[in-house]
């Protein structure tokens, strides 16, 4: 059982919800640091952030294509590069998932490359919206976003009527993408018991909005 103090400091603490204000991002930054996070996640339109906000030690990370991933790998690449270069140092993008499911796996690939390509020497995470794709289609975007040379497959956006992160698919996924790139979970992780599971099922991030609760139930 991983420590309090270890599970914070893997947290990416978010905020994602359409009608957030610049004040909650404030009180989101004050609850980061208090519990030791590792990052705040929020949505682009939030940058840059006004000189009050201090970060301290905190990463800044935002969203790219989201919630739904349907967005021109241009236009996705171009929030991605327009964040990174106010502020931002990860980025995680929301993978198109009508490519996906039609297994069009060069438009996938591309779609991921270019952001990529946007954002040479920032962290990106492509969230794969696991509860909507089947175990096969788990394995082959982690393939592909492996060779563009992401640095983490994402579970979820938290959105998405599937559902959120699962133990089964974070270990498929850390299975697929092995030592070479790492696996956050995000999306419905609302107690300590669950977080712990996904950890040890090779989670090495979390993506969560209920942060002080999940740290209080471990």
């Amino acid at each position: 059982m991983p420590s309090v103090a270890e599970v914070a400091g893997i947290i990416d603490h978010t905020l994602l919800k359409p009608e957030a204000t610049l004040q909650q991002v404030r009180e989101l930054v004050e609850e980061a640091r208090r519990v030791g996070a590792y990052s705040v996640c929020i949505s682009p339109s939030m940058l840059p952030l006004p000189a009050d906000i201090d970060l301290g030690d905190l990463r800044l990370a935002v969203v790219a294509g989201f919630p739904s991933g349907a967005v021109a790998p241009a236009i996705k690449a171009a929030e991605a590069a327009l964040a990174v270069a106010s502020g931002a140092d990860e980025v995680d993008m929301v993978v198109n998932l009508g490519l996906v499911k039609e297994h069009d796996w060069e438009g996938v690939e591309f779609d991921i490359a270019s952001v990529r390509d946007a954002i040479p020497y920032a962290v990106l995470k492509v969230i794969i919206e696991s509860a909507a794709l089947t175990d096969e289609e788990i394995v082959r975007v982690c393939e592909i976003a492996h060779s563009v040379d992401a640095d983490f497959v994402k579970t979820s956006t938290g959105f998405h009527p599937a559902g959120g992160a699962s133990v089964h698919a974070v270990a498929l996924m850390k299975q697929t993408v092995g030592a070479d790139m790492e696996v956050k979970a995000s999306g419905g992780i609302r107690d300590g018991k669950f977080a712990s599971e996904l950890i040890a099922a090779g989670a090495t991030r979390l993506g969560l909005s209920a942060s002080q609760t999940v740290l209080d139930t471990l």
